[in-house]
């Protein structure tokens, strides 16, 4: 991608040498008290490098969930650049087993 922004070029690059984060499919949360529209989870092989990954997409630190299974909520925007700076979109089962792989081997 030619038109694409230094710091996504950088980031994918990175990526693809040292680790992997995953989004899962977009969803509504009619019940919660989230109101930014549709959103999902993004996860990541090492804590430090989800962070990290996040930073880079424009995203706060202070907003990983660390409970239970360490996250980020994505709005629909911020799944686009999760996307395109090369995070592995999962389905809703894959992302499942994903998690669970990931509590067992435990987060770095």
């Amino acid at each position: 991608m030619d038109d694409e922004p230094e710091q996504l070029s950088v980031l994918r690059h990175q990526l693809s040498i040292a680790m992997s984060v995953y989004v899962d499919e977009l969803k509504s949360y009619p019940l919660s008290k989230w109101r930014h529209g549709k959103a999902c989870h993004m996860i990541g092989d090492s804590i430090a490098e989800l962070k990290a990954f996040a930073v880079g997409i424009g995203m706060r630190e202070e907003w990983f969930q660390p409970q239970s299974s360490p996250h980020f909520d994505l709005t629909e925007e911020l799944r686009g650049r999760a996307v395109a700076a090369g995070s592995i979109e999962l389905g809703r089962h894959d992302f499942v087993r994903k998690l669970q792989e990931l509590r067992r081997r435990g987060w770095e």
